[in-house]
């Protein structure tokens, strides 16, 4: 019983941890190789194309789902140029390094752990004072959860489509 609470409870608990060591990971520098960045390409346009294919079928019962995850799939493409942009790039003969902008990292972390703790508290909120009145899943936020998601991928689809092409330029010097 108590292994079973503990389970239960630990990814909640660990939740804090978890996002420090991805923003530590996320702000780490790297060196750049082709095969990490087609990879993870190839990764991206599949998570995305799945995640577009779902936010349709879930505008059939969540008004504006596809909506948002358009705008945020933009919105996240746009932070995915700028953080580029932002980043650090240390060429050298052998070599590409780059270092992520820490605050486009930080603030990408922060745009999801928000939205997941808004979604909790506005699930919790709707579920108490107006039962039978909208549906759960209207009141949970599911839209601008899908949108915040959406940004994440927009981010890094861009980015590492950036850094592929950078890596090619600096091959072809």
């Amino acid at each position: 019983m108590i292994l079973a609470v503990a389970l239960l409870f630990a990814p909640i608990l660990l939740m804090p941890v978890s996002l420090v060591l991805r923003y530590r990971a996320g702000t780490a520098r790297r060196q750049a190789r082709g095969w990490v960045a087609i990879i993870n390409l190839a990764a991206l346009t599949i998570s995305t194309s799945l995640f577009l294919m779902g936010a349709a079928i879930t505008s059939i019962w969540v008004p504006h789902a596809l909506g948002y995850s358009v705008l945020g799939l933009l919105g996240g493409i746009a932070l995915g140029i700028i953080g580029l942009w932002a980043s650090r790039w240390e060429p050298s003969t052998i070599a590409l390094h780059y270092t992520p902008n820490r605050w486009l990292v930080l603030a990408v972390t922060l745009i999801v752990t928000g939205r997941f703790l808004y979604g909790l508290w506005r699930g919790w909120d709707r579920w108490h004072h107006t039962a039978g009145q909208t549906s759960f899943l209207t009141g949970f936020g599911i839209a601008g959860s899908l949108a915040a998601g959406a940004v994440v991928l927009g981010y890094y689809l861009s980015y590492w489509a950036g850094v592929r092409r950078r890596l090619k330029a600096h091959a072809g010097r």
